[in-house]
């Protein structure tokens, strides 16, 4: 149910108020008719009441707003974000990833209050017809695959169920879903099949990235177990540039589209960035201003290019402060793919709310794109000169050869071993979750297969079989 409002973009969101960013406020006018600053350089631009926050400016607002402006512009941003795109809808469940970082926990925070506005709306509501989305939080524990102390990695724990817990109603769901969970085996097994996985990848960077998607294959498997349809991750502008020069490092240019959107569908559960506009340095003010507890991540001693490029980042966002964001809206000329949208659903409004983000963020139907073909490690969308030998994986010829000639380049280059001992080692680790998703992509690219091969058999639209 739409809200009324001329800029509503989502045809699912009418208890959210889908006000845009606060932009800041021209100085008023005076009687010879000449706009004139505040008389205190250091008064909010919007208020113009208040003194500005104190910090330097990463680009963002927070050394020209007060506490108040800052947080509503903030928290503006975030909710554009999610009703521009249509992100979430009262039927959903949510289900938020959630590090203790300062970007996961400002994601909670404002997705906990677009929530408590709902129910508040609800219970004032007559009819009460709309329901209220749920919320889950998730933290995925990877301790056993960096080295972490069993006492810090309890800690860590132990923080992260007082946070949830403090929040205020509704209530939020916890899951703390280990690494080694993938293996649905019991932990100690999985903990070992995971670090036996992990020694056959000799490159710092390759085993990096792998963790990283073994914790997407996790975060999916917990969503997927508890109902959930949405799964909102805390990255913002800041991780997204360095995603960004790192990807085109490692040859990953063609599918990095696909991982800076505001949602990603490629997933069963699709993904969504409702922070991607926000600045790290915006959201560790924001911490700091609402007394948020936050814990830094430990991932041990980072090396590679990954640590390299967050080093070269940090220093470009030294000299100016808008390089992250200038990084970020230059790959955002580059095209989406088609599962940068949300699936459409049976309800009119929320198709007419898709149709409107295809227009807006200029996405192809996937009536007019053929389907993307993704590697069967990191699930990233193959060029075409990756996914000529998708064919080869077949059910009667399974190999860690025949796997490995089905992922990317940079899968290939970085993460899959050289010889072939370790290679079939590390083929025979792997999660059950890629083996699945590697048996679906043969099916699928056999059907691919064989339409190519009967193409000029087929009668085209034009022609009426006779």
């Amino acid at each position: 149910m739409s809200c009324g409002k001329p800029s509503c973009q989502s045809g699912g969101c009418s208890n959210y108020d889908d006000e845009r960013p606060l932009s800041p406020t021209k100085p008023p006018i005076t009687t010879n008719g000449r706009r004139q600053p505040p008389l205190n350089p250091n008064t909010c631009v919007k208020c113009k009441l208040n003194d500005a926050v104190a910090g330097g400016s990463g680009g963002g607002d927070d050394g020209r707003f007060c506490a108040d402006c800052f947080r509503g512009s903030l928290f503006g941003k975030f909710r554009f974000s999610v009703t521009s795109t249509g992100m979430i809808s009262p039927s959903d469940k949510v289900l938020v990833a959630f590090s203790a970082g300062s970007c996961s926990r400002v994601a909670l925070k404002f997705v906990h209050e677009m929530q408590d506005k709902a129910q508040k709306n609800f219970e004032a509501s007559r009819d009460r017809s709309l329901p209220v989305f749920g919320v889950g939080v998730v933290y995925i524990d990877e301790s056993s695959a960096r080295c972490v102390p069993t006492a810090e990695a309890d800690a860590a724990i132990q923080h992260i169920k007082t946070v949830v817990s403090d929040l205020a109603t509704p209530e939020k769901t916890l899951h703390i879903a280990p690494l080694e969970s993938i293996y649905a085996l019991n932990p100690a097994d999985g903990r070992e099949r995971l670090r036996m996985l992990l020694e056959t990848i000799s490159d710092n960077t390759g085993k990096e990235d792998f963790l990283t998607h073994l914790r997407m294959l996790c975060l999916q498997k917990v969503a997927l177990e508890n109902g959930y349809t949405q799964l909102v991750l805390g990255s913002c502008t800041s991780t997204i540039a360095r995603h960004v020069l790192s990807a085109t490092v490692k040859g990953q240019g063609y599918s990095l589209p696909a991982d800076m959107q505001y949602v990603d569908a490629r997933w069963q559960v699709p993904v969504l960035l409702p922070l991607r506009d926000c600045l790290a340095q915006e959201l560790n003010t924001l911490c700091q201003l609402d007394g948020l507890k936050t814990l830094a991540t430990v991932n041990g001693p980072q090396s590679g290019i990954n640590a390299l490029v967050s080093s070269f980042v940090s220093l470009l966002q030294e000299e100016n402060p808008s390089r992250e964001c200038t990084i970020v809206r230059t790959a955002g000329k580059l095209t989406p793919f088609s599962f940068n949208r949300l699936p459409d659903v049976d309800d009119p409004k929320a198709r007419l709310a898709s149709q409107r983000r295809q227009k807006k963020f200029n996405i192809k139907s996937d009536e007019h794109t053929p389907p993307e073909s993704f590697c069967l490690l990191c699930n990233s969308p193959l060029h075409a000169s990756d996914s000529s030998s998708l064919g080869i994986f077949s059910g009667e010829q399974q190999s860690a050869e025949a796997f490995g000639a089905t992922c990317c380049s940079s899968c290939r280059y970085q993460i899959l071993p050289d010889d072939s001992l370790s290679m079939d080692q590390f083929y025979a680790f792997l999660p059950q979750p890629i083996m699945s998703r590697a048996a679906i992509s043969d099916t699928s690219s056999n059907h691919a297969l064989l339409r190519e091969q009967i193409q000029d058999f087929l009668l085209s639209d034009s022609e009426d079989g006779s």
